[in-house]
C-alpha cells in the first residue's frame, strides 16, 4: 500500500530523470499534430533564478503541458539572452573572461530551472553569445543592410567620457553617467541604425490586428510610435534679428490652430540656429553647455524645470507682419522630434505655460469650452487643453478646432516663403530609427570593414561569423576591440588593401528580437530559419510562426516587442520569414512577485535583511519580527517587488528543497490572478504544502475505494455515484474553460472545490460497509481526472500519484479527459425572490418545475411570509427561471 505522505524531494528528482530519459518533451518538427508553440521571455544569465522566473515559466509550463494533453505538437523551448554589459562589468571587476563568466552562470540556472520540473525542450536551447547564433544574426544584419533597413550616419549621442561608451538617454542621471558619475557630453558620433521609421505607420496599423495582446500594451506601443498629423510651418526671421544666411524657422506643430495664441519660439540647444547665434555670445554658448549636461530622456525634461535663453532673434507672425515673436534656447526642446523647434501657445500648453510664466511672456486664451463666454475666459495657472470653440483669433473666431486647422492650413499653403509654400500638411512619428550601435566588447560583433579606399563594405557571408576574440583585457576604459593588438586589422575583401573591421557591436535588444525563430529550426547551419518549418500553411501543415503565447513582463511592453515587431517585418523582406509579420499572436504580461521588506536600525545605520534572517510572530493578531541570529528587533516594513537591494528576495532553491517544486508552483499560480502581483509569505507557502499532502492523500484513499482501470462502466449510477460524476465534470469544464484563457487562479480555485466534493463522496462511502460498483467506477474516473486536472500545475505529485492509481504510461503524457455535457445540466435553480421590488430572499426549486410550484415554494420561505405578516399576497408574479416578484 502507498504511503499516506508525498516525499516531495524524493518524488521530484525521480520523475525528472524518467521525463529526461524518455526525452518526451522534445518535440519534432515532422509530428503531423497540430502545432501550438508557447514560450516565455528568455533569462538574463546574471547567476540565479528568483521567484519571477519561477512563476513566469510555471504559467508557460502549465499552458505547454495543458495543450500537449490536448493533442497539440506543443514547442516550449528554453535560451540564454547572453551578451550584455553586467558581464562584462564582472570580467573587469573579477579578472575572469566574460564568456567563462556567462556559461558558469547558465550551468547554474538551468540546473534550477530543471528542478522545477519544467516541460521544456532542452534540445532547441542556444546563447545568443554562441557563435552559431550570432552566425546568422550578421548574416541578417547585412541582408538588410542591402534592403535598405540599415544606415549608417551621425548622431547625437551621450557620451560618457570616463567610461569612454554611449549610454541610452535613461542612463544620464542629473547630467552624469550612471555608473561613472561622468559629466555626459553630447557627441556627433557615426553610427549604425536600423530604420524602424520605414515601418512607422504597418506597425502602428497593425496592433489593430493583435486583439490577443493587452489593450495597455497596444496603447504603450501606439503611444511610442506617436503618430501626429499636423502642419510644417515656416515662420520669416525678421531682418535684423537672424544670424548670417538664416531667414526662416522651421516648426512642426499639431496645432496650427492655435497659431494667434503663440507668444514664443522655442529652439533645441543643438538647433543650426542655436548654434550659429551662440558663435558671438558667449553666454548662450554657456546656457547651450548647461542644457547638454542636463538628462535627455523624456522623464527627465518632462519634470525638470522649464529654462530658457533669449536668443534676441525674432520671427515675423504668418498672418501678420507687425507682430514678432522672441526666440528662445530651451531645454525642454529636443532636435530629434519634428524640426527642433517649436511656437509656444501657453494658454493651451501646460509645458509652454510654465515657461511662459517664468519668462513673463504673454498668455492670450484662443480656444474656450464650447458654450463659454469669450469675455471672460482666461487661463490662470492651469492650461485649457481640451476641445472647444476658437477665440481671440481673427477670422477663426467661433471655429471648431478643425475647422480651424483646415482654414490656417489652406490659407498658408497658398502663401510662399522663399520659394515653398509657408505651410505643408505632415503626418510625423515619435518613432526614432534603432540606434544599435554600442562601444563594447561583449555583445554581436557588427560585421563591416572600413577601408580607406572602398569606405565601409560588408564582410563576405563566407567569412561569417566574424567572431569575438577571447583574448581581451579590460585594464583600459571604453571598447576592448579597440585595445587589441590584431582583431580590428583586416584586409579589404573589395581591394585587398589594409581595413579594419568595425569595433563597434550591436545592442542586445536585436539579439533578443529574432531568437522566437531560432528555436523552430536551431540545429540549421546554413540559414536563420527553416521557412518549411516557420510560418504560414505548407503542405497542409501549420508553422510554427506565430508564437501562439508569448509570456513575460510588463516591463519589455515597447522596446524589446516593437523591436521584435520590427524584425520579423525585416526577416519577412528578406526572405527569412515568407508568410508571418506578427511574431507573436497572443500575449500575456505576468505579475510581479513581491515580499515584505524587513529592516533593522534607524537613520543613517538602518540596513535590511533577508527573510531567512528573520523570525515573524503573531500575538493577539499583531505580528512582530525579530533577527533568528540574536533576537535583535527588525521592523516590518512595505510590500515591494523582490530585489537585491531591499533583500526582500527569496531563494528558489530554498523552496523547492523545502517544500517541493510543485508547491512554489502552485503558490504562484493560486494566490492572486495571474496578472496581478502576488505576495510571497511563508505562510501561503506552508499552505500550499499542505494542500499537496491533501491532494496525495485523497487520491490514495479514492483509489483505494476505486474499480480497477479496466473496468465497465456501469449502466446506471445511483444517486452518491451521480453526485460525484456531476462534481468530477464540473470540475473538469472549468478548469478546461480557465486555463486556455489563462486563468490560473480560477483553475485552483475549481480544484480546492472538487477536492472538498471528493472528500465528501469519500465521506459518505465511509458510512457504508461495502462501496457499490456503479460508486467504485465514479471514484475511480474522479481519482483519475483529478490527477490529469492538476498534472500540468503540479506535474512530478501528478505522476506519483497516477502511478499509485495503477495507471500506465506517464501523466506528463495521458490525454486531456472529455467533458459529459449532460453532466453540466442543474436539475435546480435558485431564483431570487423580490418583496414590493426589493431583493429579500431567494428559493431554490427543480429546473422544470411548474409556475404554482414556484409560487408556493416562495411563498413558503421565511423572509417572505415575515414580510407578508400572515395576510396573502396581493400578488405573485413568476417569470420562469428567472425572478419571483411579490407584491404584498
Amino acid at each position: 500500500m502507498a504511503t499516506d505522505r508525498y516525499n516531495a524531494r524524493d518524488a521530484e528528482a525521480r520523475w525528472q530523470k524518467v521525463w529526461t530519459d524518455q526525452k518526451i518533451f522534445e518535440t519534432k518538427n515532422d509530428d503531423p499534430r497540430p502545432r501550438y508553440y508557447v514560450l516565455e521571455m528568455f533569462p538574463y544569465p546574471s547567476g540565479r533564478i528568483h521567484m519571477g522566473h519561477v512563476r513566469n515559466y510555471t504559467m508557460g509550463d502549465v499552458l505547454a503541458r495543458w495543450r500537449r494533453a490536448m493533442g497539440y505538437n506543443v514547442l516550449h523551448p528554453m535560451g540564454w539572452d547572453a551578451f550584455g554589459l553586467p558581464a562584462e562589468n564582472a570580467a573587469r571587476d573579477n579578472k575572469i573572461n566574460p564568456r567563462i563568466w556567462t556559461y558558469e552562470n547558465i550551468d547554474t540556472m538551468k540546473r534550477q530551472l530543471k528542478s522545477m520540473g519544467l516541460s521544456l525542450d532542452w534540445s532547441r536551447e542556444f546563447a545568443t553569445c554562441d557563435p552559431t547564433y550570432y552566425k546568422h544574426q550578421q548574416k541578417m544584419f547585412l541582408d538588410f543592410w542591402k534592403a535598405g533597413l540599415v544606415e549608417r550616419k551621425s548622431a547625437k549621442v551621450n557620451w560618457d567620457p570616463e567610461d569612454m561608451t554611449v549610454l541610452a538617454n535613461e542612463q544620464v542621471i542629473d547630467g552624469r553617467g550612471w555608473r561613472s558619475g561622468a559629466l555626459v557630453e553630447q557627441r556627433d558620433l557615426t553610427q549604425w541604425f536600423f530604420k524602424i521609421t520605414a515601418m512607422s505607420q504597418d506597425l502602428l496599423d497593425s496592433l489593430g490586428t493583435l486583439d490577443r495582446w493587452p489593450e495597455k500594451v497596444r496603447l504603450m506601443q501606439e503611444n511610442w510610435i506617436g503618430r501626429s498629423e499636423g502642419l510644417l510651418l515656416r515662420w520669416p526671421i525678421q531682418k535684423g534679428t537672424a544670424p548670417a544666411g538664416e531667414t526662416e524657422l522651421e516648426v512642426y506643430t499639431t496645432r496650427p490652430d492655435t497659431i494667434f495664441g503663440a507668444s514664443f519660439m522655442a529652439i533645441a540647444a543643438d538647433h543650426p540656429i542655436a548654434k550659429k547665434a551662440a558663435e558671438n555670445n558667449a553666454k548662450l554658448a554657456a546656457f547651450i553647455d548647461e542644457v547638454k549636461r542636463g538628462g535627455t530622456s523624456a522623464a527627465e525634461i518632462e519634470t525638470a524645470e522649464k529654462k530658457g535663453f533669449d536668443t534676441g532673434i525674432r520671427v515675423v507672425h504668418p498672418f501678420d507682419d507687425s507682430w514678432t515673436l522672441p526666440v528662445y534656447v530651451a531645454n525642454f526642446v529636443l532636435m530629434d522630434y519634428g524640426t527642433g523647434a517649436i511656437f509656444g501657445c501657453p494658454a493651451h500648453d501646460q509645458r509652454d505655460l510654465d515657461f511662459a510664466r517664468k519668462y513673463d511672456l504673454p498668455v492670450v486664451a484662443v480656444v474656450m469650452p464650447k458654450g463659454g463666454d469669450a469675455a471672460t475666459f482666461s487661463v490662470a495657472n492651469e492650461a485649457f487643453v481640451d476641445d472647444g470653440t476658437m477665440i481671440n483669433s481673427r477670422f477663426l473666431d467661433g471655429m471648431a478646432w478643425k475647422q480651424a486647422f483646415d482654414d490656417v492650413a489652406d490659407r498658408l499653403a497658398a502663401v510662399t516663403i522663399n520659394g515653398r509654400p509657408m505651410a505643408e500638411r505632415k503626418v510625423q512619428f515619435r518613432l526614432r530609427d534603432w540606434l544599435i550601435s554600442r562601444q563594447r566588447y561583449w555583445g554581436c560583433p557588427i560585421p563591416a570593414i572600413h577601408c580607406e579606399a572602398c569606405g565601409t563594405v560588408p564582410v563576405p557571408n563566407q567569412d561569417l561569423p566574424v567572431r569575438l576574440p577571447d583574448d581581451v583585457t579590460f585594464d583600459k576604459p571604453g571598447n576592448p576591440l579597440d585595445h587589441h593588438p590584431t582583431w580590428k586589422n583586416v584586409k579589404c575583401p573589395q581591394c585587398g588593401k589594409d581595413a579594419r573591421r568595425d569595433t563597434d557591436t550591436m545592442d542586445t535588444f536585436v539579439d533578443s528580437s529574432w531568437y522566437f525563430a531560432r528555436f523552430t529550426d536551431p540545429w540549421n547551419a546554413d540559414e536563420p530559419t527553416t521557412l518549411d518549418v516557420v510560418d504560414g500553411d505548407h503542405n497542409g501543415k501549420k508553422g510554427w510562426l506565430p508564437v501562439d503565447q508569448y509570456i513575460g513582463g510588463i516591463e519589455h511592453a515597447i522596446l524589446h516587442l516593437l523591436y521584435s515587431r520590427f524584425y520579423a517585418r525585416a526577416m519577412k523582406e528578406t526572405n527569412h520569414l515568407n508568410a508571418v509579420k506578427e511574431p507573436f499572436a497572443g500575449l500575456f504580461t505576468q505579475g510581479m512577485v513581491v515580499h515584505e521588506t524587513y529592516r533593522v536600525g534607524n537613520g543613517q545605520n538602518a540596513y535590511y535583511v533577508t527573510p531567512s534572517e528573520v523570525k515573524i510572530e503573531d500575538a493577539g493578531g499583531k505580528r512582530t519580527a525579530s533577527l533568528i541570529a540574536d533576537g535583535t528587533a527588525v521592523e516590518i516594513g512595505s510590500i515591494e517587488k523582490m530585489s537585491k537591494s531591499k533583500k526582500n528576495v527569496v531563494d528558489p532553491d530554498d523552496i523547492i528543497a523545502t517544500f517541493g517544486a510543485d508547491t512554489a508552483r502552485w503558490f504562484m499560480l493560486s494566490d492572486s490572478p495571474p496578472e496581478r502581483d502576488v505576495i510571497w509569505t511563508e505562510e501561503g507557502a506552508q499552505g500550499a504544502w499542505r494542500f499537496v499532502q491533501r491532494l496525495f492523500r485523497l487520491v490514495g484513499e479514492a483509489g483505494r475505494l476505486a474499480s480497477p482501470p479496466d473496468a465497465p462502466r456501469p449502466a446506471e449510477f445511483s444517486e452518491p455515484a451521480f453526485t460525484l460524476r456531476k462534481a468530477t465534470h464540473g470540475a473538469l469544464a472549468k478548469v478546461s474553460d480557465d486555463v486556455e484563457k489563462l486563468r490560473f487562479n480560477r483553475c485552483v480555485a475549481h480544484i480546492y472545490e472538487f477536492a472538498n466534493a471528493l472528500q465528501a463522496s469519500l465521506t459518505a462511502a465511509a458510512a457504508q460497509k461495502t462501496v457499490s460498483d456503479d460508486f467504485a467506477w465514479a471514484f475511480r474516473e474522479a481519482a483519475d481526472v483529478l490527477v490529469r486536472l492538476f498534472q500540468p500545475m503540479m506535474p512530478h505529485l501528478a505522476e506519483e500519484c497516477w502511478q499509485n492509481l495503477g495507471q500506465k504510461g506517464l501523466a506528463a503524457e495521458a490525454t486531456w479527459p472529455a467533458v459529459e455535457k449532460a453532466l453540466l445540466v442543474e436539475d435546480e435553480v435558485t431564483l431570487p425572490v423580490q418583496i414590493n421590488g426589493k431583493k429579500r430572499a431567494e428559493v431554490t426549486v427543480g429546473r422544470n418545475a411548474t409556475i404554482m410550484e414556484v409560487e408556493q415554494a416562495a411563498l413558503a420561505v421565511e423572509a417572505v411570509q415575515a414580510a407578508l405578516g400572515g395576510k396573502p399576497p396581493r400578488k405573485v408574479i413568476v417569470v420562469p427561471q428567472r425572478i419571483v416578484n411579490v407584491v404584498a
